[in-house]
């Protein structure tokens, strides 16, 4: 095929038995795997082709749209602006940029949208009306550009067609006798935050990193108003692990709180049972954990909201945007067109909660941590970092503190390098539970992460594969639910993960592995303090980069079309 050796294997399971045919007629398809490079598949072109091949072959110029699109895609981007990519593909030698685009979109995996910018018409004056200006443009990947416009469609949908649940009074004399029921004082920005669900179709509760108590007592307040208002209410979180937590600070008698997964009904292929046809049955849905949605996801949350229904998204916007593509929570609150609120923290955090409210402020600053709370580990260098991130879920955390093994989870910067999730989780697997790795590297007792969604789960879910057999696996997750696994390719190790993967999910005890030569950011730094309930342990070897990169970054900049197709609805 001309393909580099490393990439056979991978060509043949994305393009099937007759990936060295397809490779033959167009050899740039080699750029359909997010490993291989530009350089690698002009080396196959010229290698099947000779001299007819040529930089200004329209195959090469739709396959780099697409290379660079998807790139784009996995940093979270869900479109590119046109100039913006007719910049990066001269860069990349594609020397007419337009036919490149033209011939992406003639393939169908590749759609352009346009905005129309403010045309200023408030300043014209007299009987001539202003001409339209002329629209942005902007290209992304079919399947992440629709899905972001189907969801800013459909949250117009639930803002047009939703009515207040009750009147503002009666939603205050129900809090008050929540408040009065579970005997604690319910602070008057909470208060206030439900009335506000009451009354609007789609919110934006705002908190930060140790609002868990007014969190619970939205949930809480949400379950009182639909039940008072005999609308129903159904509650989510991102993972079943997520949603268990949520559940454990819920008084006995609120309602069941489940995965995203299992609130749509996620089947095979990452299809979803709950949709249009077949909508929740509850006029008030509530989500935790909301900064972890993707476009794909929320658009499939609100297609299975049928008209009228309240959405809630409660959401910490100093957390990292979603390790898909998009930033649902922050576009919606930023759009101007959902009712915004903001919880307050609890009056005493922890060590955990005001080490991420200094982080939040740009400072790495050293906290009280009487109970060890927050341990910092120093690393001279990524090896090192590794091997201490192994010995503490291995041994210093389940002796010292009395949190099991299985309770501590690793998170770290990227999957590769030393101290990447890949190499942790090989030293993780020999020390926890060796094995042959006899199912496609795998053995049952193995703590495993979806890479993708599936019946039961969405990419991200952590759980414990239980059986194997000819037929595929079983994974148990936090919640007690097994799920079966036919294809091995959406299973990773999950005894370490990349922050990305962790948003929208904690651990009791969390052992943080900031390695050195990489581009921290302030959420990125903030995302990996708050994935700990209880304990942190923070492997320190990143030097001054890690303090710089909490005070000089203070955001994840991410291109996305939500607001525009929000204010445009």
């Amino acid at each position: 095929m001309g393909a580099p050796e490393r990439l056979v294997e991978p060509l043949l399971a994305a393009l099937g038995p007759r990936a060295a045919e397809e490779l033959a007629g167009d050899p740039w398809r080699l750029l359909t795997l997010p490993g291989a490079t530009l350089q690698q598949a002009d080396h196959c072109a010229r290698r099947l082709l000779g001299d007819a091949a040529s930089p200004d072959d329209p195959r090469r110029g739709r396959a780099v749209v697409g290379h660079l699109l998807h790139r784009a895609a996995r940093e979270g981007h869900t479109a590119i602006e046109e100039a913006r990519l007719a910049g990066a593909l001269r860069s990349m030698g594609v020397r007419s940029p337009d036919d490149a685009m033209t011939a992406a979109l003639d393939d169908g995996d590749v759609l352009a949208f346009e905005v129309f910018p403010d045309s200023g018409a408030e300043d014209f004056t007299g009987d001539e009306a202003p001409e339209m200006p002329e629209p942005d443009r902007h290209y992304g990947l079919a399947r992440v550009g629709l899905a972001e416009q189907d969801l800013g469609e459909g949250l117009v949908r639930l803002l047009a067609t939703s009515e207040p649940i009750m009147d503002s009074a009666t939603a205050r004399e129900t809090v008050e006798a929540l408040g009065a029921r579970l005997g604690v004082e319910i602070a008057p920005e909470t208060a206030a935050a439900l009335v506000t669900l009451a009354l609007r179709g789609v919110c934006v509760l705002t908190h930060g990193p140790a609002a868990m108590a007014a969190v619970g007592q939205v949930v809480a307040g949400a379950a009182a108003i639909a039940a008072d208002s005999e609308v129903g209410v159904a509650v989510a979180a991102p993972t079943a692990r997520a949603a268990a937590a949520l559940r454990a600070v819920l008084p006995g008698d609120a309602p069941e709180v489940v995965s995203l997964a299992r609130l749509l009904e996620t089947g095979a292929g990452g299809g979803h049972g709950r949709g249009a046809e077949r909508p929740i049955e509850a006029g008030l849905v509530v989500v935790a954990g909301a900064m972890a949605l993707d476009v794909e996801q929320a658009a499939a949350l609100v297609d299975a909201c049928a008209d009228g229904t309240h959405l809630v998204l409660l959401a910490d916007p100093a957390l990292a945007p979603s390790a898909l593509p998009g930033q649902v929570a922050a576009d919606l609150a930023a759009s101007g067109t959902a009712a915004v609120a903001a919880l307050p923290d609890a009056p005493d955090p922890g060590p955990v909660a005001r080490l991420a409210a200094a982080v939040a402020d740009g400072e790495l600053a050293q906290v009280a941590a009487p109970g060890r709370e927050v341990v910092v580990v120093p690393a001279d260098s990524a090896g090192e970092a590794a091997h201490r991130a192994v010995q503490l879920i291995a041994d210093s955390i389940p002796r010292a503190l009395g949190i099991a093994a299985d309770e501590v989870q690793i998170v770290t910067a990227t999957r590769g390098g030393e101290a990447g999730a890949d190499a942790l989780n090989a030293a993780c697997k020999a020390r926890l539970n060796p094995g042959p790795g006899a199912w496609h590297g795998f053995d049952p007792g193995d703590r495993v992460l979806f890479a993708a969604a599936g019946p039961g789960h969405l990419a991200g879910e952590v759980g414990r594969l239980r059986e194997t057999g000819e037929d595929g696996a079983v994974v148990e997750l936090a919640d007690g639910t097994a799920v079966p696994v036919s294809a091995p390719g959406t299973l990773r190790h999950g005894w370490a993960m990349t922050i990305a993967a962790a948003n929208g999910t904690g651990w009791p005890a969390v052992v943080a592995v900031l390695p050195p030569e990489v581009r921290w950011s302030r959420p990125q730094v903030y995302t990996a303090v708050t994935r700990a309930e209880r304990h942190l342990s923070i492997v320190h070897a990143a030097g001054p980069a890690l303090a710089q990169g909490v005070r000089e970054v203070p955001t994840v900049t991410r291109y996305t079309r939500l607001v525009d197709v929000l204010r445009e609805g």
